[in-house]
Formats: structure tokens, C-alpha cells, sequence
């Protein structure tokens, strides 16, 4: 969780500076969905994200410094610089596929379902989507044949609706869609789901846990709704850190800026996860801080790692732009 939120963080920072351009998307406020559910996915399994995608691919192991040379479009990066914040593939964690097109990986993800249960391989597919991916067409009809075929597929809604104190427990969402809450949507297909506080650890391991449990004992797709709270600093255009989090925060948001400052105090799951090992004496306050300097070293070797990474050549823009064909 800490490697992916200093990744976002600076991230912000590199773009400031101009290593980094076009637009991004971080996801600052999701990691306790990303890391606990993703760790339930086996090395077989199909795995599709969104353009919220960079906290998803480093949960499953990817190298911070490849993808930020990735999203920087250099030659080091994941895809050579060719995919982008927006498009980055890395089979090695199970993501074949990241779409930008909104809602565009659900039926995806359930025809890799069908493929699976077809050949019998075992295999489930894992779907996160934002609470606007089910706005488009493509999800009820992928909903509707997932449950009619029972397909193994676990449909992962990453809700960050509004901002607000409370909102991570439904009090505050934006109201898009005539289903609501969200989770009438698959039910009216007959796929259990269930609503979740995204920003608790615990909570989400027992959500994901069981509900892959299902899948693999063949129940068919399983709904889950993890809601979180909209960062403040995703309130404009572009992305902007109001701080740098570093864990002191969690027992003392005081530096935190005042209109900012109740997210960091209740929504953020870095910072809560972080009070509750303490609180619960899994870890000590000085074993946490030692982490985060390690993850603190890790991410500036990463930036430099990306931003010495040479452009492409020009002529790659040509190579790979059509899979090979297969003659008869």
C-alpha cells in the first residue's frame, strides 16, 4: 500500500516537473482494494483494470521504475513505451489487457470467463471498474451472460463517488444511474453481490476471500462494491497533492491542510490500516516508519531509473503494430 502510494505522489511531482506528460490518473485512496483483493488471485488467472490501473499493477508485483519508464513513453517501460499510463499490459502479474475506454474490459473479462471454463483450465477472470463503468451497455449484457452461464468471474466495482466525511459508508455517492444502491444492477441478474467499506483492510479480505472461494468452487460470477472516498486531490483537472503522506499523519493530521485534513483523519486507508496495526500490536509505530523509508528509497531509484531510460527510436513506432498472422 505504501509503494503505491508513494508512486502516485510522485508521480504528481515528476509530471510537475515535466518528465511526464499527458494526462494520468492516479489511484490515491484505493489501495486497500488493489492490494487485498488482487493477493487472492492466482498465477493463472486473468486480471483486466482500467485507466485507474498503476496502484492494480504494482499490487501484483510490477517494478516501479519500468512502469513509471512506461508511462513517461520510454524504451524500459513494460510495453516500450508504447501503452502508456493508459494502456500498460503486464502479463507477468496477469494483466493481457488495460483499457481506457470506460466499462470496454467487463465483457472482456467475461468472455476470458467463458474461455476458462471452457478449456477447463481452472482460471478466474478479476474485473475492476469504476462505479461509471456500469452506466454503459456493455456491462449489463456482460452481467447477464456471466449469470446465465455461470461464469467464473469476480466483478470488482472500485466506487470513489463523492468526497465527504462518511462517504466511504454510502452516506454520500454521486447518483448516475437509476440503480441504486449500485449492487441492485447484478442482482437483477441473479449474481450475488455486496457492498463493502473499500478503505478497511479486514473488511475487503473477507469480501474477496469469499467470494473467489465461490468462484473456484464453481457458484458462478460474485459483485462486489468497494466504496471509497473520492481524494481531495484528484478535486481538479489534474491531479494535486495537498501534502506528502508519510505515516505520522495517521496519529496526527495536524499538517495535513485544514479542508483536506478529515479525509486523511477517516477515508484514507494507507493511514488506517497503519493505526490499526499499531493498535492491534502487529507492528510498532518505529517498524512502519522503517518500511516507509525503504519504500521511500525505492520510489526515488525508480524515478531516476525511469527518467535516465532512453526515448524509443522513431522506427519503433512501426514494429508491433499488427499481431502476426498465421498461414495455414
Amino acid at each position: 500500500m505504501l509503494v503505491i502510494r508513494h508512486f502516485e505522489e510522485e508521480l504528481i511531482a515528476l509530471h510537475a516537473e515535466g518528465h511526464a506528460r499527458g494526462h494520468f490518473h492516479v489511484c490515491i485512496g484505493q489501495e486497500a482494494t488493489a492490494v487485498i483483493a488482487l493477493s487472492f488471485a492466482g498465477p493463472g488467472d486473468y486480471l483486466f483494470t482500467t485507466h485507474r490501473n498503476h496502484g492494480h499493477l504494482l499490487a501484483r508485483g510490477a517494478e516501479p521504475g519500468r512502469l513509471y519508464a512506461e508511462i513517461m513513453g520510454r524504451r524500459d517501460g513494460y510495453n516500450g513505451g508504447k501503452g502508456g499510463t493508459l494502456h500498460t499490459v503486464y502479463p507477468a502479474g496477469g494483466f493481457h489487457h488495460t483499457s481506457s475506454i470506460v466499462g470496454g474490459i467487463i465483457p472482456i473479462a467475461a468472455g476470458t470467463a467463458y474461455a476458462a471454463r471452457a478449456r477447463n483450465t481452472g482460471a478466474l477472470s478479476v474485473c475492476l471498474f469504476g462505479d461509471g463503468a456500469l452506466e454503459e451497455g456493455a456491462a449489463p449484457e456482460a452481467l447477464n451472460i456471466a449469470s446465465l452461464w455461470k461464469l467464473p468471474v469476480l466483478f470488482l466495482c472500485e466506487n470513489n463517488g463523492k468526497y465527504g466525511p462518511g462517504a466511504a459508508s454510502g452516506a454520500e455517492q454521486s447518483r448516475t444511474m437509476a440503480a441504486y444502491p449500485l449492487t441492485d444492477l447484478p442482482r437483477a441478474y441473479k449474481i450475488p453481490a455486496i457492498q463493502v467499506d473499500g478503505t478497511d483492510a479486514a473488511e475487503v479480505f473477507r469480501a474477496a476471500s469469499e467470494a473467489v472461494a465461490k468462484i473456484r468452487r464453481g457458484e458462478g460470477p460474485q459483485f462486489i462494491e468497494a466504496q471509497t472516498v473520492r481524494w481531495p486531490g484528484n478535486e481538479s483537472n489534474w491531479p494535486v497533492a495537498p501534502i506528502a503522506t508519510r505515516l505520522p499523519l495517521a496519529w496526527d493530521p495536524g499538517p495535513v491542510p485544514e479542508r483536506q485534513r478529515e479525509w486523511y483523519r477517516s477515508c484514507d486507508p494507507v493511514l488506517l490500516f497503519a493505526r490499526e496495526l499499531v493498535a492491534r500490536n502487529v507492528a510498532s509505530r518505529e517498524e512502519l516508519a522503517r518500511i516507509e523509508e525503504e519504500v521511500l528509497a525505492q520510489i526515488d531509484e525508480a524515478a531516476k531509473f525511469a527518467i535516465a531510460s532512453p526515448l524509443p527510436d522513431p522506427a519503433e513506432a512501426l514494429r508491433d503494430v499488427f499481431a502476426p498472422m498465421e498461414r495455414a
